[in-house]
């Protein structure tokens, strides 16, 4: 994993893996904010991608390993969420109907193109308009790469985001289950629900049984180990939301004065705040999902980090 300033650690190139017959992970290291993995199946109608990336640069090496597998055109991009770290690449895939739930394309008109941010270190975005979703879904909808099934599906509730989908292959037991892992990373529910991540861990990903998962950060996997690892990490942050409520601190507060133990190595620990921020509003009364102040949590989050901007390597 990569250090917190730039002048210690670059992340590794990004690699194509080939996890079952013509389904491919294309895993970026290190993980870290704004650095996403995508996917992709060959099928004798073309390619039915999973994701974009954060910047032109990024998605224009995407789309090179693509064309390193197969001439054939990218026909259909599924985004599993709205987060410009898997979507705003969308407008590099000029040949694609892109694909998604009807909330996630709301959440991407309302959050806007790659621009200079506040609260992270910005990398080079390039030159990426927007490019939302054109075919949307509210509960699900099947693809087929030739014979093989790709079912897309929204996960039920708010969970990472409020818009988040699954990307299943049953026939071949391979999943693209977007940011609902952070395998290795910390995992992130400022705009989504801590609660409803949990829900969906364990009543919906869960019972699937993947032998092999992709996750929207970090190593692929096939075994439980990482989702038990978030399901462990989300309990941990209700606990401390409660336990912070009660005791009348803030979630910076509450998120200053915790040692985070097993997870205290896994990198952008400062999603502690963000996701603190969600626990209490749920512990409030507030629904899965339902607006909150964003802006303050990154505010805190930046505090949390020192006062420094947050660590962008993308």
């Amino acid at each position: 994993m990569s250090a917190h300033t730039h002048d210690i650690t670059i992340p590794g190139p990004p690699r194509l893996e080939e996890v079952s017959d013509g389904i491919h992970a294309y895993v970026q290291p290190d993980g870290t904010w704004w650095i996403n993995n995508t996917g992709f199946a060959v099928g004798p109608q073309g390619v039915v991608a999973v994701d974009s990336c954060s910047t032109e640069r990024r998605t224009r090496a995407f789309v090179e390993a693509i064309r390193s597998v197969t001439a054939a055109p990218v026909r259909t991009l599924v985004n599993t969420h709205h987060h410009g770290d898997h979507t705003w690449g969308n407008a590099l895939f000029d040949t694609a109907t892109i694909v998604a739930h009807e909330r996630a394309r709301e959440e991407m008109i309302a959050f806007g193109p790659p621009r200079e941010l506040p609260f992270w270190e910005n990398p080079d975005w390039g030159s990426l308009p927007l490019d939302p979703p054109f075919l949307t879904f509210t509960e699900g909808v099947t693809l087929h790469v030739g014979e093989l099934r790709a079912e897309v599906r929204h996960v039920g509730t708010a969970a990472h985001t409020t818009n988040d989908s699954l990307v299943w292959f049953p026939e071949r037991s391979t999943l693209f289950c977007g940011d609902l892992v952070f395998n290795g990373g910390t995992p992130f529910l400022l705009m989504g629900s801590v609660a409803g991540a949990l829900d969906v861990l364990e009543n919906v990903v869960a019972p699937l049984g993947a032998t092999t998962t992709v996750p929207g950060h970090g190593p692929v996997f096939h075994d439980r180990v990482p989702l038990d690892a978030t399901v462990d990490y989300l309990r941990f942050v209700l606990d401390l939301a409660a336990a912070g409520r009660a005791a009348d601190v803030t979630p910076l507060q509450a998120a200053q004065d915790t040692d985070l133990g097993p997870y205290a190595d896994w990198p952008d620990a400062e999603r502690i705040v963000g996701n603190l921020h969600r626990a209490y509003a749920e512990l409030g009364g507030l629904g899965r999902g339902a607006p909150i102040d964003v802006m303050a949590a990154l505010g805190d989050m930046v505090t949390y980090n020192g006062g420094k901007p947050l660590t962008c390597l993308a």
